[in-house]
């Protein structure tokens, strides 16, 4: 199977190395690393590439939905089979992707997350995000009638009917919330796994306490509006 990992990364030029090197050291037989360059400032381009990772430069920064989604379009046009979203910052552990790969390649599930609350663990988020992430999995849950414990969660991985369905509609900020209601509610299947999550080591979260006031107005009307796709 052909397998892509998409690296969002803006100004992650201390991080992004460590990041591509930790997920090529797995040796995952079709892996192929893509970082999205998102308009960075920064030496991120030089330091993806000088670990071996594929780089798509964009001209302007569009964000994390705009980038992610330069991704899936690539895996689209290159016909991967599985596409998995990892971030750059380096919270993500490259040792979970094969158990985040397994129920996609197994044909369990459409979409696999990364969980860091399915089980008791020692992650603490945050005040406000630990206030946006029990307000939307219990949204969510409402909403699509299966409970989500993690809607936030970056590390996912995803087969090529959901890569198609994300080409034609996928949110411009704020996207992981409302594409796992989209999916649910459109009839693909969605499963949580637990992982356990590094703490930011470099670079600055782009969430600010007024950002998160935004964001949960923001994504709770996205919500309400969900669209309904043709591809399932």
């Amino acid at each position: 199977m052909k397998i892509l990992v998409i690296v969002p990364a803006y100004n992650e030029g201390k991080a992004i190395y460590n990041v591509v090197t930790s997920i090529l050291r797995e040796k995952i037989h079709g892996l192929n690393v893509l970082v999205v360059n998102d308009g960075s400032l920064d030496n991120t381009k030089q330091e993806a590439e000088r670990a071996g990772a594929k780089v798509i430069n964009l001209p302007i920064n569009l964000g994390i939905g705009g980038a992610v989604q330069t991704g899936y379009l690539y895996a689209y046009y290159n016909n991967y089979d599985i596409a998995i979203q990892f971030d750059g910052d380096g919270q993500h552990r490259a040792a979970d992707l094969r158990r985040i790969i397994d129920p996609i390649k197994k044909n369990k599930c459409d979409m696999v997350i990364g969980s860091r609350f399915v089980e008791i663990s020692e992650y603490k988020p945050s005040f406000f995000r630990s206030v946006g992430i029990k307000f939307f999995s219990s949204l969510v849950s409402r909403l699509c009638n299966e409970k989500v414990y993690d809607t936030t969660s970056g590390y996912r991985a995803i087969n090529s009917k959901v890569i198609e369905s994300f080409v034609n509609y996928y949110p411009k900020d704020y996207p992981e919330v409302e594409t796992i209601a989209y999916l649910i509610k459109n009839g693909f299947k969605v499963e949580e796994i637990p992982v356990v999550m590094n703490y930011r080591t470099e670079g600055v979260s782009s969430i600010t306490p007024i950002k998160s006031i935004y964001y949960m107005i923001k994504v709770t009307l996205a919500l309400l509006i969900l669209p309904r796709t043709s591809i399932n």
